[in-house]
């Protein structure tokens, strides 16, 4: 790392390069684990113990027992390295909160949710392939756009919750300028809230959630504690700039285009090396560990890099909106340089790592661009 940016702290950089080095570490071996352990479910001949259980009773009964087993044997299986990456490692570079027993509670309130939600997609799935046989993929692609937009919507309200607790923001001169900033943009928010986030971690982060009276603006304790109001209020602008660019229906969008891609090789591929797929619920059952590692693959391989570049475009758009929304561009920059520093994002990934993992233009990025709004510069995509 020969230069930074002038409001990046150089050793908090380098630690920042170390800690996502060791993330991206653990991340690839959670992989590899999740590839052989569903391999196993398969090959083992547990999978096809699975679907042939009740053979008198209702396929329903059998799903649901199925997707009970598969979610605790992923779940005890990857323990061990959901442990380390979430608790030792979080704790070992002092960012986490957590006792040993919160943790687990989390964990286990996370599997739960995690089971319910997994259950409703896989019965959609299942009575599509039971009842579209031929027209599956692109009904599942529009199904999970469907969906989508409704765990958006209740998200805030519903799941968010279970996990932290919201308390209104009184603080009134922040609450007014926040206002402002959404109006400018056209928007409306149902409350400002502020999460508890120092219950887990010492990161911060600040968001617009939920969708019509849903949607509302939350905000990290953490965040509250370490930013001033004139960065608080950069950090919303952005959040308003995706608003304005209406980048949530463009995501959902892509996002439907790429699953009914997915979906379709899926079908071409699964019928052609696993003949009897789509044969009956039963033959599905069986089936589908191989299914959700295809659809693992294609997803990650073909498509991520396209969703990542797609996902960095939008970022920097709401960053341009940002810069011109507020009164203190300055403000952007100090605000994205303490969040690099303090949350150890790397600002300088090397490319390879930035094309397949970087959702948003590394801070260096950002902080050029902003540099280049405050000089008058030519904006670019």
């Amino acid at each position: 790392m020969t230069k930074i940016h002038p409001l990046l702290d150089r050793e908090k950089q380098i630690k920042a390069k170390q800690y996502e080095k060791e993330k991206r570490v653990i991340g690839l071996f959670g992989l590899i684990l999740s590839f052989f352990i569903l391999l196993a479910f398969y090959y083992s001949g547990l999978s096809a113990w699975l679907a042939q259980l009740f053979p008198r009773k209702h396929v329903l009964w059998v799903i649901l027992v199925y997707v009970l087993v598969f979610q605790v044997v992923l779940a005890f299986a990857g323990f061990p390295v959901s442990f380390y990456s979430g608790y030792l490692h979080e704790h070992k570079w002092k960012f986490s909160n957590q006792t040993l027993k919160s943790w687990l509670w989390e964990q286990m309130k996370s599997f739960c949710v995690g089971l319910c939600v997994f259950s409703l997609l896989l019965g959609l799935l299942f009575w599509l392939w039971a009842f579209y046989p031929q027209g599956w993929w692109w009904m599942a692609g529009l199904v999970m756009a469907a969906v989508s937009v409704i765990f958006a919507t209740l998200f805030p309200v519903v799941i968010f919750p279970l996990f932290n607790k919201y308390t209104p923001i009184e603080e009134k001169e922040l609450t007014d300028s926040l206002e402002k900033t959404l109006e400018k943009g056209g928007l409306k928010s149902s409350g400002f809230f502020m999460e508890d986030m120092s219950r887990q971690t010492k990161k911060e982060n600040a968001f617009l959630a939920g969708l019509g009276r849903t949607r509302r603006v939350i905000l990290g304790d953490n965040l509250l504690k370490n930013m001033s109001f004139a960065e608080t209020e950069s950090i919303i602008a952005h959040e308003v700039g995706h608003y304005r660019h209406k980048h949530f229906w463009k995501q959902i969008t892509a996002g439907t285009v790429q699953q009914l891609a997915v979906f379709f090789l899926l079908n071409i591929l699964m019928g052609k090396y696993f003949l009897s797929f789509l044969e009956s619920p039963r033959a599905n059952l069986v089936l589908f560990p191989i299914f959700v590692l295809m659809f693992g693959g294609i997803s990650g391989l073909l498509f991520n890099p396209l969703s990542n570049w797609l996902s960095r475009h939008f970022e920097r758009q709401a960053d341009w909106y940002a810069l011109a929304a507020i009164p203190n561009p300055e403000a952007f920059s100090t605000a994205l340089a303490g969040l690099a520093d303090r949350n150890l994002s790397n600002a300088y990934p090397v490319w390879w790592v930035k094309l397949l993992f970087y959702s948003h233009p590394p801070i260096g990025e950002r902080l050029l661009i902003a540099d280049q709004w405050k000089r008058g510069g030519k904006r670019s995509s």
